[in-house]
């Protein structure tokens, strides 16, 4: 036998491997589909399933067809494939998948054929060019022309019915979709007739000619467009969220003990004489975590104990294929989308106080210094004795301890505080953004906006599960049990290198941001700038976004190797994902692992969930924001805001309270005439000679709000 033995021997290429080798190499010439099969010598009873592989490679963006439906890497013959990004304006962007670090590609409106927003399509690259955006830099370089669609992300969109003289349409809820929808006149076979300004979805027709506006067919009525609810009802049917269970589910739920037997007590670590406790949103009404601290030789020993979901969502089962679709809950200002049916998530597997709950929890110990001596895993039985708000924990530990719960929590924050000072000089990025919360009414109308803060008692339950994530991932790939990890990949320079540009039209020098160090400074320099939304956002686009992979490949945003989600099963299923993996870590415990064959797919599928509801959260919240300022606008009332940015038509200004950007157009100013100066990024009047620049503090009203675009209007006031 050769000395390599069996383990020597080269591995066997895929037909897809030999396929991308071929149709890269230099010498190949574009071949058809009959053409390509020979020259790899696949046998005839394999055609058929050569050709399926072409095509799925064609939708994924690994090859394309060009004239006489000849294959070839798209780019070796200026082409790139990605998701089309249109701008309300019309322009848009392909975003570029390749990783070739050129950037994404310019399309202008009239180069986008037939494509729409967020379709996948394959354009041809025709120049290299800066196009100028609003006076800044653009983010692409090249152009191009649309000149194939993939795959159709808009079969079905959400729309105000609109009638003109002699013909109905509808504007789509996204502003992105410039384009209005012609209908017939609305069908009458649903329970009322679809009347003009009433919300409705449209099933699109192809849309085959760019000259002529896209055709469709009202499918459902949703209600009439100012109704209470009807607005979040129409994010949810635009992003296909499903939202009421099956009944297959509700019996199975149904069917799970509210009491835990005493078999599965004994089989655990009791914790009940603990002092146990959560920290939640005031508004919370499922505890996934709560912790223990207590004082171990001047040191601290810890336990963080995650509800136990995978106890009672067995793999297979019908919860279990409910929640895998579903992927994570979705919170609405009005509502919540849960993974699990409420029986579960509000109830069996949430750690209301003075109940018994099963948990997973890790324990910790560290020295007087913070350093970790040791850890372990259990599975384990809690009672917890106090259910705090953020509120009445960052209360706590502004005053002197009074009760032992209170003593707990001051011991836990100085631990914490010390973890997160050691994770930042370890090169952690501070990427958190404050948060607005939007106050209802009982009929469902904003009336109200409260701003949250990441204070000290968020930042304290933070690093108790930060901590718990890294443990279980690290152990979970050094014992190379199959899981889930929580990655964020390294930013492609390319992209680092075009924010720098943007920061330093703000007047901001920044060196190499590819730089951890650099970047952690650029974070820490524009801390309290009245640009620090913007400039973070940037930043956060210009970063790779976070995803879920079977491998550890690190998390960049947070400087750690190993990173999971292991602490919120009731609502993302990755997480109960890492509990089945913790299972099988514990000793008698008999816990099966996820299957390894199906963790790369499930892996990409509660990814993209977890990007949709993202999506569709951060509409819910800037559409009813829209309506408070609506409301706002037709009463007297004055707002301190902050000039963001100057542009020769306009001042963007950021209410900070609310976060919330709006435009002062110049050609509201008109006690004189401005003169924009892009040099120094200032409009100053030609005869009072008053200017506005970034940073600007000043006072506005609400003058308009646009609910279709989704923009604010600010009238002028006064300057501060």
């Amino acid at each position: 036998m050769h000395p390599l033995g069996r383990m020597g021997a080269p591995k066997k290429k895929s037909t897809e491997q030999r396929l991308l080798e071929l149709l890269g190499s230099s010498q190949y010439q574009p071949l058809n589909k009959s053409e390509l099969a020979k020259s790899l010598q696949i046998p005839l009873n394999e055609r058929s399933r050569f050709r399926r592989l072409l095509n799925d490679l064609e939708t994924a963006g690994k090859v394309t067809r060009i004239r006489k439906d000849r294959y070839v890497v798209p780019q070796e013959a200026d082409l790139m494939v990605g998701v089309l990004q249109v701008n309300p304006d019309g322009f848009g962007y392909l975003l570029n998948e390749s990783g070739d670090g050129l950037g994404d590609l310019y399309i202008s409106a009239e180069n986008q054929g037939t494509a729409m927003h967020k379709d996948r399509v394959v354009a041809r690259i025709i120049r290299d060019r800066v196009v100028p955006d609003r006076g800044r830099r653009s983010r692409a370089n090249r152009e191009g022309r649309v000149i194939k669609i993939l795959v159709r992300a808009n079969q079905m969109i959400v729309g105000t019915l609109q009638r003109s003289k002699n013909f109905y349409y509808v504007v789509p809820d996204e502003p992105a979709l410039v384009h209005d929808i012609y209908v017939p006149a609305p069908p009458s076979q649903m329970p009322r007739m679809p009347e003009v300004n009433d919300k409705v979805v449209v099933e699109v027709e192809p849309w085959e000619h760019r000259h002529l506006n896209p055709e469709g067919a009202i499918v459902e009525l949703l209600g009439r467009a100012h109704e209470p609810g009807v607005d979040i009802l129409s994010i949810i049917r635009k992003h296909d969220l499903p939202v009421a269970f099956p009944d297959a589910v509700l019996r199975e739920a149904d069917q799970i003990p509210l009491d835990i037997s005493e078999n599965e007590l004994r089989n655990r670590e009791d914790l009940r004489s603990n002092p146990v406790f959560t920290i939640d949103p005031d508004n919370a009404r499922d505890f996934d975590d709560a912790v223990h601290v207590r004082d171990v030789d001047g040191g601290w020993s810890i336990g963080i104990h995650i509800d136990d979901v995978s106890h009672y969502v067995k793999p297979g089962s019908a919860l279990d294929r409910e929640a895998l679709r579903r992927g994570n809950s979705v919170y609405f200002p009005d509502r919540v989308l849960p993974m699990l049916p409420e029986r579960l998530s509000n109830m069996i597997c949430s750690l209301r106080p003075n109940e018994d709950h099963l948990t997973k929890s890790v324990f910790v110990e560290f020295d007087r210094a913070g350093r970790m001596k040791s850890y372990r895993f259990a599975a384990t039985v809690i009672r917890s004795v106090a259910r705090l708000t953020y509120r009445e924990a960052y209360g706590i530990l502004q005053r002197q301890p009074a009760t032992p719960i209170e003593g707990a929590l001051h011991r836990a924050w100085q631990l914490a505080a010390i973890l997160r000072e050691r994770r930042f000089k370890q090169g952690a990025l501070e990427l958190d953004m404050p948060e607005v919360r939007v106050v209802l009414d009982a009929e469902g109308r904003a009336v109200g906006l409260e701003r949250e803060e990441n204070d000290i008692s968020h930042q304290l339950i933070e690093e108790f599960m930060l901590l718990a994530n890294e443990l279980v991932a690290r152990q979970t790939r050094e014992r190379l049990i199959p899981s889930v990890y929580r990655i964020h990949e390294e930013p492609e320079a390319q992209r680092l290198a075009d924010y720098r540009v943007q920061i330093q039209s703000y007047g901001i020098e920044v060196g190499d941001l590819s730089q951890r160090r650099e970047m952690q400074r650029f974070l820490k320099m524009i801390a309290g700038r009245p640009e620090e939304a913007a400039l973070k956002i940037g930043l956060l686009r210009s970063l790779r976004k976070a995803a879920y992979s079977p491998e550890a490949l690190g998390h960049f945003g947070l400087a750690k190797n190993d990173y999971t989600h292991f602490t919120s099963p009731i609502r993302r299923y990755a997480d109960l994902l890492v509990h089945r993996a913790f299972g099988a870590m514990l000793p008698r415990r008999g816990g099966k692992p996820p299957r390894s064959t199906e963790l790369a797919s499930t892996s990409e599928h509660i990814s993209a969930t977890e990007r949709t509801a993202a999506e569709a959260e951060r509409e819910a919240v800037r559409l009813k924001k829209m309506e408070y300022f609506a409301g706002l606008a037709r009463k007297p009332h004055r707002l301190e805001g902050t000039v963001l940015d100057v542009r020769n038509y306009g001042l963007l200004v950021e209410l900070k309270e609310a976060l919330v950007v709006g435009m002062i157009r110049i050609s509201s100013l008109d006690h004189d005439f401005f003169v924009f100066d892009p040099a120094r990024q200032r409009i100053t009047g030609r005869r009072s000679k008053n200017s506005f620049a970034v940073g600007d503090r000043v006072m506005v009203r609400v003058a308009r709000v646009d609910s279709f675009r989704q923009r604010i209007d600010f009238a002028f006031l006064a300057k501060e």
